[in-house]
């Protein structure tokens, strides 16, 4: 049986200090560990550190690793919503925080298990998850009430949607692609909820996982940003969403007062482009 290729995600904002040992660790474990093809794509945006200079350092090193760059700031949905237009080249896509919270042997769990559903996900908050660095009070507050907020609007009865480490099927992200168009951390949210949709299956598997410090998240702020996301998430899937239309000015002054990337239209999604773009092909 064919092993499957593996397109690995990396969406990264100013990480010039926390991506080069998770980019080297990924390499060397895959490399060991797995038969298949792999390669890492690094979707820099906005950065205004030298995040592309250690990644071209580290790509210097291994060959599977490539970078596009987007000079706005386009937020994390963005960057994964470029990085998913890659989909054509690899056989399953997923994607890691670029601060190394999953570790390679966490994410290669999802991939072996990627038999057994169309999207296979990690949770932090099912029985047998091994978290190894708690998350702070303040953040686990958050988290749970916006997981609240979810299973309201949404009731797609998982436990963990917003773990940064998620592997797809190649024809499932084909089918959604265009669906997707958050822009900000309630992303993983536009994902799954059209994944369920369209019909396809999640498993949701517990994963090891470990909270890293120098967060660049202000909680007050973009807790109001994924709560106006999901919000609007839920209204367009609703018939009303077509009477909204005036208010649209409204919306994108509200996404820039709280520093986060408005929702993108799906022109825009298929236009954006990257103003660097390196490739290079795996060795397996």
């Amino acid at each position: 049986m064919k092993v499957p290729s593996v397109l690995l995600l990396i969406p990264a904002y100013n990480e010039e200090s926390r991506i080069e040992p998770v980019l080297r660790e990924y390499a060397r474990f895959f490399r060991a560990h797995y038969s298949g093809g792999f390669r890492i794509v690094v979707i820099l945006n906005g950065c205004v550190d030298d995040t592309e200079g250690v990644v071209r350092r580290v790509a210097a090193d291994f060959n599977e690793i490539s970078w596009r760059v987007f000079p706005g700031r386009i937020g994390k949905g963005g960057a994964l919503i470029e990085g998913l237009k890659l989909w054509p080249e690899a056989d399953l896509i997923g994607y890691v925080d670029a601060d190394g919270a999953t570790a390679p042997p966490a994410f290669l769990d999802l991939v072996r298990r990627s038999g057994e559903a169309d999207c296979v996900i990690g949770s932090r908050w099912l029985p047998g998850a091994v978290l190894h660095v708690l998350q702070s009070s303040q953040r686990r507050f958050f988290s749970r009430a916006f997981h609240a907020l979810v299973e309201l609007l949404f009731q797609m009865h998982m436990a963990d949607t917003q773990c940064g480490a998620k592997v797809m099927r190649r024809e499932a992200v084909e089918k959604v692609h265009d669906a997707l168009t958050i822009a900000d951390m309630s992303f993983d949210i536009n994902l799954l909820y059209a994944l369920k949709r369209a019909g396809f299956k999640i498993l949701e598997v517990p994963t090891e996982w470990t909270d890293k410090m120098g967060s660049k998240v202000n909680l007050s702020k973009a807790s109001l940003a994924w709560f106006l996301s999901v919000v609007r998430l839920r209204l367009v899937y609703s018939p009303f969403y077509r009477w909204l239309a005036p208010l649209r000015p409204l919306e994108l002054w509200l996404y820039r007062k709280l520093g986060s990337p408005p929702p993108l239209s799906r022109r825009e999604g298929r236009q954006a482009q990257p103003t660097a773009d390196a490739s290079s092909t795996a060795t397996h």
